[in-house]
């Protein structure tokens, strides 16, 4: 089902979220269950710990690239550029009243005058349906996206809470072996001068400092997927602004905007009409004169109807002016977005180039 509200963009902490979840998972029964089993006695155990949340995070951060690469904002100026060129065709002088002499009244027909007024904005009208279709649709799609966002905003906290619990058991892990395992291993070495004990006493240290290594690595990955988590907040913002922009300049004001336009062109072809008859009264007033008066009051109410009309040239054009801003904000909102998307991608393409080097390589 499409999404016609526009859907505005959840306010939250993400480093306060971080600072929760670290402090939730510190001690819990499945971060010392992981500490539990980590074997330090086998290297490539080692550096493999955390592998699964780090490779994901990785393809995750790609996920995000992509779909900000191929978002569809940049279609919105396809539109506007389309807006604007229908807009351009609007001339409040359609339907100003022009003195017209002698050889106007020979050539100009009146009914010709009104056909091609109303052929004009008939097009025009049609024009503007399909740009105000266009744009109903082009904002379902931007709330779509949006709640994309939102899914993935989730979901990359989800990868940050696997990554900490890592990280969390990697550093209890540390703890316990420089605390305990080192200390007893230098005291029986120490005791015994065997240089057995003094090569485990080495490969613990060996051990230690792989850890401390591959701890460093899953926080570099847990600082790309803090990192993310704003950037899918900026980008859902400017979603946001961009389609309240449409909503207020755009879907509301066009549907007032070919209404007014459908009126002055009714109210326009009246004024000819009344005009026509008045010269036809002018005309006939002679051979009937037993019926002038009332025709000649007839003229005068259809002429006082067609010279009030309920639209004011100045209300269009009014309208007109406030669609023209509302493009031109619309331009810069696209401009300001596509700069931040930009510094996003840049951004996000540097920390996920790092991060799969760190995985591919976690002994660097």
């Amino acid at each position: 089902m499409a999404n016609t509200e526009i859907l505005q963009v959840p306010e939250d902490n993400t480093e306060e979220r971080a600072l929760s979840i670290k402090e939730q998972l510190k001690r819990s029964p499945e971060v010392l269950q992981i500490a539990g089993s980590i074997n330090v006695k086998d290297a490539n155990a080692i550096l493999e710990y955390g592998n699964k949340p780090a490779e994901e995070i990785s393809k995750f951060a790609d996920q995000i690239l992509r779909n900000m690469k191929t978002e569809t904002v940049e279609n919105s100026g396809v539109m506007i550029k389309e807006l604007t060129s229908i807009m351009k065709k609007f001339d409040k002088q359609d339907f100003e009243d022009k003195p017209t002499g002698f050889f106007a009244k020979l050539f100009n027909k009146p009914a010709k005058a009104v056909e091609k007024i109303m052929g004009k904005y008939k097009t025009i009208g049609s024009e503007i349906d399909k740009i105000y279709t266009e744009l109903g649709k082009y904002k379902v799609d931007i709330n779509d996206a949006n709640l994309m966002l939102d899914n993935m905003y989730e979901k990359n906290f989800e990868y940050y809470k696997e990554l900490e619990k890592y990280v969390a058991a990697g550093n209890l892990m540390i703890e316990k072996l420089e605390n305990e395992e080192l200390p007893a291993l230098e005291e029986k070495a120490a005791v015994s001068g065997d240089q057995m004990d003094y090569m485990q006493v080495e490969n613990m240290k060996t051990a230690i400092e792989m850890m401390k290594q591959r701890v460093y690595d899953l926080e570099t990955a847990k600082m790309v997927s803090l990192q993310t988590a704003p950037q899918i907040r900026m980008i859902q913002r400017g979603n946001y602004k961009l389609v309240s922009k449409i909503h207020s300049a755009f879907i509301i004001t066009i549907p007032v905007f070919k209404n007014g336009i459908v009126q002055a062109v009714a109210l326009k072809r009246q004024k000819i009409v009344s005009d026509s008859l008045s010269e036809l009264d002018r005309t006939t007033n002679e051979l009937l004169i037993k019926n002038a008066e009332n025709i000649k009051n007839q003229s005068i109410d259809i002429a006082k109807l067609s010279g009030n009309p309920s639209v004011r040239i100045e209300t269009l054009e009014k309208t007109w002016n406030t669609i023209m801003e509302g493009i031109e904000e619309t331009k810069r909102i696209e401009e300001e977005n596509k700069r931040i998307r930009e510094q996003s991608i840049a951004k996000l393409d540097d920390m996920t180039e790092k991060l799969k080097t760190k995985s591919l390589n976690p002994g660097n």
